[in-house]
Parts: C-alpha cells; sequence; structure tokens
C-alpha cells in the first residue's frame, strides 16, 4: 500500500471533523447560554458551563462563582446548576438535603428550588436561543445577500462554453422570446413564465441598456450549469463542482437545466455519462443517480431520482439592499420552514411513507458540515444555522432528560401542584436516556449502511 497515496484523505477527514467541531461547538455554546443566562435572571445560581465533556483543557472561575470550562470531548456541552446531580439536571438529592438543613435560603438559588416559572423558562431558553440564533443568521445572510432588483437586471455572467452571449452588466431584461418577465411578487409566475419558453439554446432578450430598448441574443436562462453540489451525493462523490457546465448525458447535447432532469428523472437509477465543461476543459464522469425523498408544498414527500447538483439562471441579478424588518421577516420565514419541513419527515418516517434513511447521525452531519465548509464561508454559516434549528427543535421532543422531557413534567406539576416523585423522575429519566441512545444507535447505522 502506497502510505502517500492516503495523506489527501487523512487531510479531507481532518477537515471533515474540523468543520463538524465549529459548527456542534457553536450551536451548544448557543443553547447552553440560553438556560445559563435565563437562569441568572431568574436566580437560579449556575455553577458549571461547560462546552464538552470530559477532561478539562481550560476553565476559568468568573466573579459570579461560575466555572467556565472548555473539555476535551467537543460533542455537547451543559450547565450545571446548584443542586443538580449531572448534566441532563437531574436532582442531587444529598447535596438539596444538605442545602434546605444548612441554608433553607439557599433553595432558591437552586434549579429543583426555584420557582416553577424560573424553572421552566431556564430550560425553554435552550431551543428559543437556537431558533433565536437560526434567525439572526439567516436575516444577516438576506441583508447581506440583498433583494434580487425588479425588473430582473444582470449583476454578471457566469462563463459559458461555445454560447452566443450579447447581454451586458448592468441590462434590464424585459422580455425572454418575447414572453414579458413577471413580477417576481407574484406567487407562482415565475415558474409558469419559465415552462413557457421555447427550449432552444440561444434565445432573443428584450432589454434595457442605457435608455435604449433592444433585442439582443442570449443562452438559455436556466443551463445545465452547477450553483451548489448536495453534501453526501452522487455528484459529489465523483467531485463535481460549482462552476461546472454538464454538456451531454450519455452523449445527448443538453442545453437547459430542465433537459438534464429529464435524463436523471428517467434513469431509474441506471448509470448516465456526463460530459463537463470546467474552466475550458472537456471532463467526462460517470455517476448513477440516488432515489431522494424530496418535501412538497403541501407537505408531503415525492421521490425522485437525483444526482444531487443546484443549478441556477446563466447570469447573476443585480440585487438591492433588503430592510432590517424585510430581512427578519425572511429569517423567520426560513427558520419556520425548517421547522415545518423537519416534523413532516420526522412524521412521513414513522407512518412508513419515506425511507428512515432520510434520517442522519453524527457522521452523516459531520459529512455534511465539511461539504459546507469546502463551498463557502456563508454555505457553512447558513448550514449551522439550519442545524442550530434542528437541535432547537430535538430538544422540544417531550423525552426524558431533554428539555422537552423536563418541560413536561413541569406542566404536570402545574397541573397537579406537586412534581413527579423522584422515583419515578429517575425511572423516566431512565428510559429517557434509553431512547436516546437507541437514536443515536440508529441514525449511526444509517449513516454506515444507507
Amino acid at each position: 500500500m502506497d502510505v502517500l497515496s492516503l495523506i489527501p484523505q487523512f487531510g479531507n477527514l481532518i477537515y471533515t471533523i474540523f468543520a463538524f467541531v465549529i459548527a456542534l461547538s457553536a450551536i451548544v455554546a448557543v443553547h447552553e447560554y440560553g438556560h445559563y443566562i435565563v437562569g441568572r435572571w431568574s436566580g437560579i445560581y449556575a455553577e458549571v458551563f461547560s462546552i464538552g465533556f470530559g477532561p478539562v483543557l481550560w476553565s476559568r472561575i468568573d466573579k459570579r462563582g461560575t466555572r467556565w470550562q472548555i473539555a476535551a470531548l467537543p460533542f455537547g456541552g451543559y450547565v450545571k446548576f446548584l443542586g443538580d446531580a449531572n448534566a441532563a439536571s437531574g436532582k442531587d438529592e444529598a447535596a438539596m438535603s444538605e442545602i434546605s438543613e444548612q441554608s433553607p435560603e439557599e433553595l432558591r438559588r437552586t434549579m429543583h428550588g426555584a420557582p416553577l416559572w424560573a424553572r421552566t423558562a431556564t430550560v425553554a431558553a435552550g431551543p428559543i436561543f437556537n431558533f433565536a440564533m437560526s434567525i439572526l443568521v439567516f436575516a444577516l445572510i438576506f441583508f447581506t445577500q440583498g433583494a434580487t432588483r425588479d425588473p430582473l437586471t444582470v449583476g454578471s455572467l457566469h462563463p459559458l462554453p461555445g454560447t452566443i452571449q450579447e447581454l451586458r452588466e448592468g441590462d434590464e431584461i424585459l422580455a425572454i422570446a418575447g414572453i414579458d418577465l413577471p413580477d417576481f411578487e407574484q406567487e407562482g409566475s415565475w415558474s409558469e413564465f419559465v415552462d413557457s419558453l421555447p427550449v432552444d439554446p440561444v434565445l432573443d432578450y428584450t432589454v434595457l441598456r442605457d435608455g435604449d430598448t433592444l433585442d439582443v441574443s442570449a443562452p438559455w436562462l436556466f443551463p445545465p450549469l452547477i450553483q451548489q453540489v448536495v453534501p453526501r451525493s452522487a455528484a459529489m462523490d465523483i467531485s463535481l463542482a460549482q462552476g461546472d457546465v454538464i454538456t451531454a448525458v450519455n452523449g445527448d447535447p443538453v442545453y437547459a437545466f430542465e433537459q438534464l432532469k429529464d435524463h436523471v428523472e428517467s434513469s431509474d437509477g441506471r448509470p448516465l455519462l456526463l460530459n463537463v465543461w470546467r474552466d475550458g476543459a472537456e471532463l467526462e464522469f460517470a455517476l448513477a443517480p440516488r432515489r431522494t425523498d424530496e418535501p412538497q408544498s403541501d407537505g408531503g414527500f415525492v421521490t425522485h431520482w437525483r444526482i444531487g447538483i443546484v443549478g441556477g439562471m446563466m447570469l447573476e441579478p443585480a440585487t438591492e439592499r433588503a430592510g432590517i424588518l424585510t430581512s427578519l421577516g425572511g429569517g423567520v420565514r426560513q427558520t419556520l420552514r425548517i421547522i415545518d419541513g423537519s416534523l413532516s419527515g420526522i412524521w412521513h418516517m414513522v407512518t412508513g411513507a419515506i425511507s428512515t434513511c432520510n434520517m442522519s447521525g453524527p457522521i452523516g452531519i459531520a459529512e455534511t458540515s465539511g461539504a459546507m465548509a469546502s463551498q463557502g464561508a456563508q454555505n457553512f454559516i447558513f448550514f449551522i444555522a439550519v442545524l442550530s434549528t434542528a437541535v432547537g427543535l430535538l430538544n422540544l421532543f417531550p423525552i426524558p432528560a431533554l428539555d422537552g422531557g423536563h418541560l413536561v413534567f413541569y406542566a404536570y406539576e402545574a397541573i397537579s401542584g406537586k412534581p413527579p416523585s423522584d422515583k419515578a423522575l429517575r425511572i423516566l429519566m431512565g428510559i429517557g436516556v434509553s431512547i436516546i441512545l437507541a437514536l443515536m444507535l440508529f441514525s449511526v447505522s444509517n449513516d454506515l449502511f444507507c
């Protein structure tokens, strides 16, 4: 075996692990800080704030007596409040009994002796901070990207192989093939417009240029241009890259993304031979499309064959700065879409409508982290925001040992007037930990065998 040949794979592994640790640490820090700061505001004393588990690599004690630390195993974190027995906020009965005997007023500063409202707010703060993080990150991305200028205006042009290109930066596109461009605000109008265009290699574009209206020739609006490669896909496995242009499939020339899509969807999983233009060079790749369950606007899922690429226009639209409120609204809508899609996906997996292979575990998330980081900082940050929403949602599931399980206990206490017995809590927490471990093993098996 050539040991030197393993260096690139080893480097990719280190890069993937590093990206995963960065993503997870950021999300955990925000989640746990939510617990910590709301607990502090509610009068509950935090003894330890830890990023990671196991041996402590670094720590310091702040003026309030809280130990802030980074531990060796960066796969989670916790806040240990006064009176907690462990990172899952189980009750330390011996400590609580001692506090009660020696300093009854100190009970108010423990997690288990605080009023119900304080405990509820502290526990709920973790997932809420995850959602807030997602909203702010999405809003920042929308704010920096800006909104597409209406009418559609050429910001820049993507390089394409051997095509007529008479568009220029700054051209306002009024019509294509004699069909007026629709208003971006009209729901569904844009897809109807694209469907109505004739599928020809070159189309006539009516543009406004320097105050004059003129007709110019340019390629099909949505060529088989790769703008993003989906992590853990067939396309990523063969190293297709952003900016590649697919010129032929099994020897048949393609110049519209829809033509490529038709070839993939009709393949029934059979391997395809792709001719790819990359920076002036002609390359060949072979890959087999994979079944993919895709969410629909009505909440259902449809299974398609996919190779794992995202296309786009042959031009980069000019943008105008979006307002703060508009950006925040976009951040909220994006977060809600992720929550809705996640819940719909879980429901369809439980009912057997889609494959349980759609559930990824830590290995899959790590691979996706590395893939998104390799495609640029913005894609990586966007992925962190998506993952933050998923972590917040997961923690709200009513499973003992998760935040949602604690909130169920508090709801029971609010209704009955007393908390569940310590014995019942121990049993339920044990069941909760078993469920979580079973889900982790199941998701890891998906990563390895799906």
